[in-house]
């Protein structure tokens, strides 16, 4: 299973916008991705580590993007990711 993680915070649009685009992309694939959210307000370090750069995207293991996802870009990442 694939998973994109996605970190974010209480009250931060941008992670609703970011939230928004992935789950529209993850819909056309299979049941193997599958989105999992992080409120980096319960883990300091989290904290620390991704307090102004949030929404921040992972897939899989990779480090996709901050701040923004851009719709194409994050189909071609999980494209790739997929048929790895």
């Amino acid at each position: 299973m694939l998973n994109v993680t996605l970190y974010t915070k209480p009250g931060c649009h941008l992670c609703d916008e970011a939230r928004d685009i992935i789950e529209e992309v993850l819909e056309g694939f299979a049941d193997g991705v599958g989105l999992v959210e992080v409120d980096i307000t319960a883990d300091p370090a989290l904290q620390r580590a991704y307090g102004e750069e949030i929404p921040v995207v992972y897939v899989g293991e990779r480090r996709h993007s901050q701040w923004f996802v851009e719709e194409d870009r994050f189909r071609q990442r999980v494209q790739q990711a997929v048929s790895a």
